[in-house]
């Protein structure tokens, strides 16, 4: 949508003779518009367990799964593990592809902001229902931090000022970034009560759902801006790290299972899961038995044992 979005503004420019900057406004407007429209058809209404559902969509010539990732807020590695084997840049006219636009809430208290790494994504439990949106996360080496903290500030048109330890890795980096469109932070930021770890927006809106920050939380930058006018100084911020969710809908027992960080390596490089997880599955054994309770003969362990196996991320019944 957005690559067919883009065609369109150059062609009409190019006809009516406006200059860079006219194109450029009328452009992010147009995708604006085009991103918030998709994503208010997504269902995100909570069911049980379950927040939203998995739409289905049908390719057209000009899409990728990067604009369709964004159009529809999910992450990079997120549409990918869903859709392993179809082609990101080029998925071809008349594909199908499955967007995971439904989620099993993670199994934590459900106020405040709920950020879970391993999904690349955080959910925010707000006063009139809960918001989710795709996030970048820490790539190896820069491992954003678990545990509870809480939002102590809040700035618009942040300004940057990148820490020693990036500052040896990029040594062509300035001491202050001003706001702009060379800030990595974006247009908002909320800060951590975590020196150095805040959630902020981008620059680079495609490293969104990707390990690529230095151990900060990024989201699109409508996605930030959602949510930065939503929440309080003071609300609570949970990061936790769980890979595999169980929960309840409509009588059946459901689990998602997302791939480990080198799986999602290997989703980036080849477009698929070619090894084998390194975590050992007994405590998600344990849990499903544990929250099946009185309906433990109902479990499909084949599904089961399928999803830990695949880990596209998808909610999978596991009920009979």
């Amino acid at each position: 949508m957005i690559a067919g979005i883009t065609k369109l503004f150059c062609a009409s420019a190019r006809r009516q003779n406006k200059s860079a900057n006219a194109i450029i406004a009328a452009f992010s407007i147009a995708v604006t518009l085009a991103i918030v429209a998709n994503q208010a058809r997504a269902d995100l209404s909570l069911r049980g367990d379950m927040l939203g559902s998995v739409r289905n969509y049908t390719a057209t010539y000009d899409d990728t799964l990067l604009d369709l990732a964004r159009d529809n807020g999910l992450g990079f590695v997120e549409i990918v593990a869903a859709n392993q084997g179809v082609d990101p840049w080029i998925p071809g006219e008349g594909t199908a592809i499955i967007l995971p636009t439904g989620h099993l809430l993670p199994d934590a208290p459900r106020h405040g902001i709920v950020i879970n790494l391993a999904e690349h994504r955080l959910y925010y439990f707000a006063p009139d229902g809960v918001k989710t949106y795709a996030i970048g996360v820490g790539r190896a080496g820069w491992n954003t931090p678990l545990g509870t903290t809480s939002i102590i500030r809040k700035m618009k048109n942040p300004i940057w000022f990148p820490p020693e330890s990036i500052r040896k890795e990029h040594p062509d980096l300035p001491k202050v970034v001003r706001a702009g469109p060379n800030n990595p932070l974006g247009g908002h930021a909320l800060y951590f009560d975590w020196p150095s770890y805040l959630v902020h927006g981008t620059n680079m809106p495609w490293g969104v759902g990707r390990r690529i920050s230095h151990g900060c939380i990024r989201l699109y930058p409508e996605g930030i801006e959602d949510l930065f006018n939503q929440v309080a100084v003071g609300t609570r911020v949970q990061v936790i790290d769980q890979p595999i969710k169980i929960g309840w809908l409509a009588g059946e027992l459901y689990m998602e299972v997302y791939p480990e960080p080198e799986q999602a390596d290997e989703l980036e490089r080849d477009g698929r899961i070619l090894s084998a997880a390194k975590r050992s599955a007994s405590d998600a054994y344990y849990k499903i038995r544990s929250l099946a309770g009185d309906q433990l003969p109902r479990l499909d362990w084949p599904a089961i044992r399928n999803a830990l196996t695949e880990r596209t991320g998808l909610p999978v019944r596991v009920t009979l």
